[in-house]
């Protein structure tokens, strides 16, 4: 989206999980790379976090997900996405996912997934790498 600047995230947590110390992390860790970082804060629905993500001229979205319906709750937003014309947004994911699960929601459209223990470093340079404008250069 945003062809100069800093790259722009939401990072959101959809759905009922209450517990945001791992979106909370990668947030100041994006943030602390230089990147500008929308954080939605709990529950928010997919509908809200693509708001968010268009009015905020996001070129990502992570999505924080430790309840169990990462399936659903990915395949969402990256449906909502396209619908609204924005399906350059790239999609990623941590939290609990299950290792049978992270082909499936590649095959959806989300671009990385990163599962607990994970370094922040790694998410950080994979963002750099892969989001917006930036990853073309």
């Amino acid at each position: 989206m945003g062809v100069s600047g800093p790259i722009r995230v939401v990072v959101a947590k959809p759905g009922l999980d209450g517990h945001d110390r791992g979106a909370k992390v990668i947030a100041r860790a994006l943030r602390d790379a230089g990147m500008e970082v929308i954080y939605t804060g709990l529950h928010q629905t997919p509908e809200q976090i693509v708001d968010t993500a268009i009015q905020e001229d996001a070129d990502g979205v992570g999505l924080s997900i430790l309840s169990g319906a990462h399936m659903t709750l990915c395949a969402k937003v990256i449906e909502l996405l396209a619908e609204r014309d924005a399906a350059d947004i790239k999609v990623f994911a941590g939290g609990i996912i299950p290792d049978a699960d992270i082909p499936p929601l590649k095959e959806a459209g989300v671009a990385a997934i990163f599962t607990p223990g994970t370094p922040t470093g790694d998410v950080v340079e994979w963002v750099r790498a892969n989001v917006g404008a930036h990853a073309d250069a």
